[in-house]
């Protein structure tokens, strides 16, 4: 119980402090298709978003304890999971969507100056 407590706080306290500065509407976005799904702790859904004429990456997380929305992220296919990377003041968000046996599976991770802070299993949507 400790533990779910502790990674609630932690992952309200980093939607907190990244997403007043960087807040876009963590909906539906007309100009982009939905690229990836998935469905974590805590109720919390994350969603990856490739826009139509330029390509860029976007990261849209949604929950009971708030929404978070990036932009500019990067992919690296490493043949088992589809890896996105996005970063936000000394925060980089790790978001992997499993291929082949692990295609109903997925994850997210959240480092703050290169050490890992989160790291939760997630399940596809969709």
């Amino acid at each position: 119980m400790k533990t779910l407590l502790k990674q609630s706080a932690l992952l309200f306290g980093l939607i907190t402090c990244v997403s007043a500065p960087l807040s876009l509407p963590a909906s539906a976005d007309s100009t982009a298709d939905i690229v990836l799904s998935l469905k974590c702790q805590n109720e919390y859904t994350v969603n990856i978003w490739k826009r139509h004429q330029s390509g860029e990456l976007l990261y849209r997380g949604t929950g009971l304890l708030g929404q978070l929305s990036l932009g500019k992220g990067t992919s690296d296919n490493t043949g088992a999971a589809q890896v996105y990377h996005f970063k936000a003041e000394g925060y980089q968000y790790q978001v992997l969507g499993g291929k082949g046996d692990h295609r109903t599976q997925g994850s997210l991770e959240v480092f703050k100056n290169g050490r890992s802070i989160l790291s939760q299993t997630c399940t596809k949507e969709g």
